[in-house]
């Protein structure tokens, strides 16, 4: 299935500053992609985590996006210290092997991306994190290990094990889930005491009707084009909120 190209940032997009970057990780170098406005100071950073197929020409799209929204993206491939994301290029054999890598290893490489967004001069301080899918788990779990994040925001993904490390969370965390997801669907509600029990708030969403992976717009056979404009409305305000 194509790219439904009405829905594509422009890779050469004239308004954003948009590369592939490099920095030091405890395992070693660990690659992103970076996309923000051209003259943009002071913006927000959106760590954007991708999907189990690794870091593809989709997840670099949503990066686009997000600068589009005003933010400074990141978006980190945590396939990294297998060999990279580009080793497999987005293929069924990239699922096997990001199983590979544990939330511990992305927590460590997440940490090595936002100590490097640190260091840029356009950036504001402020931290937000999104994933998607297998990224959805990580973004949660990075939220338990993390201080550095003002928001977290999960898309269909599993809940952080232990489950009570959601106490750990200091940041707000929202979630978008689809209804359609039977693996992912019995954790939401899991989720939603945990994170009251522990005082904490979490803004969760289930889309009627959603498959799992609803906001890919590469996959013909999940994407479902309200949901997702719906949600990403939700996260960008909710970022716009947090990261200003």
């Amino acid at each position: 299935m194509a790219q439904t190209i009405e829905n594509i940032v422009d890779p050469n997009d004239s308004s954003l500053t948009s590369e592939m970057i490099q920095f030091a990780g405890p395992a070693g170098n660990v690659n992103a992609y970076v996309s923000r406005p051209k003259d943009g100071k002071n913006l927000g950073t959106v760590v954007v985590i991708h999907e189990n197929r690794g870091l593809i020409g989709h997840i670099k799209d949503v990066a686009r996006h997000f600068a589009k929204e005003g933010f400074a993206a990141i978006a980190v491939d945590c396939m990294s210290r297998i060999g990279g994301s580009d080793k497999w290029n987005g293929s069924d054999e990239a699922t096997k092997e990001i199983q590979k890598v544990n939330g511990t290893m992305v927590a460590e490489d997440l940490t090595a991306a936002v100590n490097y967004m640190k260091k840029q001069n356009y950036v504001n301080g402020k931290f937000g994190v999104v994933g998607y899918c297998w990224g959805g788990g990580q973004s949660l779990n990075f939220a338990t290990k993390s201080k550095d994040l003002n928001a977290a925001v999960v898309y269909y993904g599993r809940n952080p094990d232990p489950l009570d490390s959601v106490a750990n969370i200091s940041c707000k965390v929202m979630g978008n889930y689809a209804e359609d997801d039977p693996n992912i669907m019995p954790g939401v509600e899991p989720l939603k005491a945990a994170m009251a029990k522990a005082g904490k708030s979490i803004d969760v969403k289930v889309y009627p009707g959603a498959k799992h992976a609803f906001n890919n717009n590469t996959n013909a056979d999940r994407y479902n084009p309200d949901a997702a404009k719906d949600a990403w409305a939700r996260t960008t305000k909710f970022f716009k909120e947090n990261l200003a």
